[in-house]
């Protein structure tokens, strides 16, 4: 990733989080590593643990934000999130997995998409 598509991935995922907190979800974790990949947020909406995965794109030349999450990127994330419940010894509790897809506009303004339950 070239450094200014990572300075937007970067502020991409740090809006995500003020959106994510701001509807009323507890962050309760950013930029989980383990040897499968990344999570970008998990979150707790009341009793479910939520996944989000963060898309973040200047233009949709090669297709919108969320369109961007594969099904294998799916797989990957499940896999990730069931990692990251494995580590803190609670295999068992309700999940969601959410897309926030943004899209930096060349106004400033970027557009903030929550999609809940996308896959």
């Amino acid at each position: 990733m070239s450094k200014s598509s990572s300075e937007l991935g970067a502020r991409g995922e740090a809006l995500a989080a003020l959106h994510v907190a701001d509807s009323g979800m507890e962050v309760v974790d950013r930029n989980w590593r383990c040897r499968y990949g990344e999570l970008d947020i998990v979150a707790r909406d009341g009793d479910t643990m939520v996944f989000v995965e963060v898309k973040t794109r200047s233009g949709i030349g090669f297709g919108t934000p969320a369109e961007s999450v594969t099904y294998s990127k799916q797989l990957r994330i499940r896999r990730l999130a069931l990692a990251w419940l494995d580590e803190r010894g609670s295999p068992w509790v309700r999940m969601r997995f959410d897309v926030v897809a943004i899209l930096m506009t060349g106004d400033g303004d970027p557009v903030i998409s929550h999609l809940r339950g996308a896959f």
